[in-house]
């Protein structure tokens, strides 16, 4: 691989119920297409031997074991929802092996709940080598992280706003059902996106497929790939009936984005 070349690995591509859905006999559910098996919503960024996790997904220990991931540098935070923070306890065999604190970046307000909802990982007072070493790093604008400039970009997700992740061509834009026209600013030029792509009915929280094919369109990625699916998607039927250039991510799958030319990067951290 390319000296520089960013990977993003799909770990989890389902919806908070994961799939298959516990006690469903539909065909998605009971299918063989392991395309199909959908661990719940995260995602991560590998540049020079460095691993920036998106969220931790409720699971996190499994993503791990199965991608063979030693060590994680960071991580970033979409918003609070369980299916992409309750996973959060499992970064402690990270830092247990002796790996410095890792940061947690995301907005105030995230982190701030997340300080809330996980106390005991913060309190001075716990007991030490039983819990996660995690700092909490806010962020409203661009940073810089492991040799990487990323931009935060804000979505609507229902009423609460969470962040979409931008880094050069690719961003990761999950659990949004809106996109404000400053955000679409930001995402100029994107050549590879990952976008939320629910289901086939609306919802009111997520784009669903339709939806989030017009998005892409008018954000105007050359690749798309749909992630959070429901088990009302199965991967070859749906993905076959989308246009050319847009696809259904899956757990496991690797994108690769050439960042040679790309202006978005900074020294190492």
């Amino acid at each position: 691989m390319a000296a520089d070349t960013l990977t993003l690995t799909i770990l989890g591509s389902g919806t908070s119920t994961g799939i298959p859905v516990i006690g469903c006999s539909c065909t998605v559910c009971l299918s063989s297409d392991q395309r199909n098996q959908r661990t719940r919503c995260s995602a991560l960024l590998s540049y020079q031997g460095r691993n920036i996790l998106i969220d931790t997904a409720t699971d996190l220990r499994q993503q791990m074991l199965r991608e063979g991931i030693r060590h994680i540098d960071a991580v970033l935070y979409t918003h609070v929802h369980a299916d992409h923070l309750h996973g959060i306890d499992d970064l402690r065999v990270f830092t247990l092996r002796g790996e410095p604190v890792i940061p947690l970046y995301g907005a105030a307000t995230t982190l701030e709940q997340i300080r809330i909802n996980f106390a005991y990982i913060f309190d001075p007072t716990s007991e030490p080598g039983y819990i996660p070493q995690l700092k909490t790093c806010p962020v409203t604008d661009s940073f810089k992280l492991c040799g990487l400039t990323l931009v935060p970009v804000p979505l609507l997700h229902g009423s609460i706003e969470v962040f979409g992740y931008r880094v050069g061509p690719l961003a990761y834009l999950t659990d949004c059902n809106s996109i404000p026209e400053t955000s679409i600013q930001l995402l100029k030029g994107i050549e590879y996106l990952v976008i939320d792509g629910l289901r086939i009915k609306p919802h009111r929280t997520h784009f669903n497929i339709q939806q989030a094919v017009a998005m892409a369109q008018k954000i105007g990625a050359k690749n798309t790939w749909l992630t959070h699916l429901s088990h009302e998607i199965d991967h070859q039927k749906h993905g076959n009936e989308l246009p050319p250039g847009i696809g259904l991510a899956f757990d496991g799958q690797r994108i690769e984005v050439d960042l040679s030319s790309c202006l978005n990067k900074a020294p190492d951290c």
